[in-house]
């Protein structure tokens, strides 16, 4: 619910998704998330539909709160951070994944340290090491942000209980079904004030340009 170009950040998500392609989107919430409910609604009025998955009396972390909202999501679903904007295609993405065989599937980009801390080896197509906490030399790469998940894998994990994403996604590394995939445009993110301050210049750029386009075309 930060502006961020005008409006709130959820607004230029929704709309990022839809015209990749994808019109069922979930939200998994935590904290005053009736408030993201309040304003994004349905979907209609961003083009898909939005259901929600509430976290209840106390946060699940990222891997929780999809473990929870695995009802909603069917058998192979596409997870996104909320802080995050990616300008990456999604398509191929998600052709890589199904093609993989795999029960996960992580973008990755070639971070060297300089958008935040590298934490992924990433060597001939594969993900060799990835480690939020522990990071080494060898790493050059970052989680970009954007993954794909058979919700068979995710479904073993115990519900309800408080688990980072990141640690689904080494357990899926250790038993090699965790496939890697390379994007080649950097990742935008509002956690930061730093990410925030280039993220709504970004994207009040992008807003600027609509509104001159529309001028253009109604001349």
């Amino acid at each position: 619910m930060v502006l961020v170009g005008g409006e709130p950040f959820l607004a230029h998500q929704l709309r990022r998704l839809v015209a990749q392609g994808f019109g069922e989107v979930v939200i998994c919430a935590g904290h005053l998330g009736g408030q993201i409910e309040d304003f994004a609604g349905d979907g209609s009025a961003f083009g898909c539909r939005v259901r929600y998955s509430f976290d209840g009396e106390r946060l699940l972390g990222t891997g929780g709160a999809l473990r929870r909202a695995l009802p909603l999501l069917g058998e192979r679903f596409l997870a996104m951070y909320g802080d995050s904007y990616l300008d990456a295609p999604f398509g191929p993405v998600w052709e890589a994944f199904l093609a993989s065989g795999k029960a996960a599937l992580m973008t990755v980009f070639r971070n060297e340290d300089r958008w935040d801390r590298s934490n992924v080896d990433f060597r001939d197509g594969s993900i060799l090491r990835y480690d939020k906490a522990a990071r080494s030399g060898e790493m050059r790469y970052i989680d970009y942000g954007l993954g794909c998940i058979w919700s068979g894998a995710l479904s073993a994990w115990p519900q309800d209980a408080a688990f980072d994403l990141g640690a689904f996604y080494r357990a899926m590394l250790e038993r090699g079904e965790l496939a890697g995939f390379e994007v080649r445009e950097r990742f935008y993110e509002i956690g930061s004030p730093d990410g925030l301050a280039e993220t709504d210049a970004l994207l009040s750029r992008g807003a600027a340009g609509a509104r001159a386009a529309e001028g253009a075309g109604s001349e």
